[in-house]
């Protein structure tokens, strides 16, 4: 691997757990429930790689009110019912984590207790032990920098020795907001050309990191 790179940051959802396509139905039965209807597109484009707060935050914007205390994790049974009946690592990840030998941690927008699930379930947390970073450690979640931030100093590696493994448009900018090089997996929702867009290297094949890394 080039020795111009320390670290390599993952996000989880949508990069190591194919659960993006899972937890947008959920969103799409939650939004409805609330009278907003949109389509998948139209969640990933809105919502996909961003935080709960975040989340919750541009749905209380459109309603112009408050959500119900609770309403939100009335959906997380529902949730990880779905997990548990499907979830399966994205194609591709076992062996690319094998190959690449530089340091890794994961920086999510979920919460801790949803990356331990979702990671869990797939068999890839004990790939990262100690190395889960969560956007709740932080003021301000994608596409704001602060957690690629958070990650790289918890991990005494600087911002410029790092890159970063993503799946979405928030995902990306958070991390060239970060000073980090982007790799953008569009083997999932967000359109390749989104990622490009907002500065990632674009591969469709999770195989196809390892090489990418070492040649960048």
């Amino acid at each position: 691997m080039n020795d111009a790179i320390d670290l390599v940051i993952f996000d989880c959802d949508g990069v190591l757990v194919d659960s993006e396509v899972i937890a947008v139905q959920i969103d799409q039965r939650m939004l409805a429930d609330l009278g907003w209807h949109l389509s998948i597109d139209e969640i990933v484009e809105k919502f996909l790689g961003t935080s709960s707060a975040s989340f919750t935050a541009k749905v209380e914007a459109h309603l112009g009110r408050a959500l119900p205390d609770g309403f939100e994790a009335a959906y997380q049974p529902l949730l990880y019912d779905a997990f548990d009946a499907a979830l399966q690592p994205i194609a591709g990840i076992e062996s690319t984590l094998d190959e690449i030998t530089l340091r890794t941690c994961v920086a999510s927008s979920g919460s801790h207790e949803k990356i331990r699930k979702t990671l869990g379930h797939t068999g890839l947390l004990p790939r990262f032990a100690g190395r889960i970073y969560s956007s709740s450690e932080v003021t301000h979640g994608k596409p704001a920098p602060d957690l690629f931030l958070h990650a790289a100093a918890q991990m005494g590696v600087a911002p410029e020795r790092c890159v970063v493994i993503e799946d979405s448009r928030f995902g990306v900018q958070a991390a060239r907001a970060a000073g980090m090089h982007a790799f953008g997996y569009a083997g999932g929702l967000t359109p390749a050309a989104a990622l490009e867009s907002a500065g990632a290297t674009v591969f469709t094949a999770m195989t196809e990191l390892p090489e990418l890394i070492r040649r960048h």
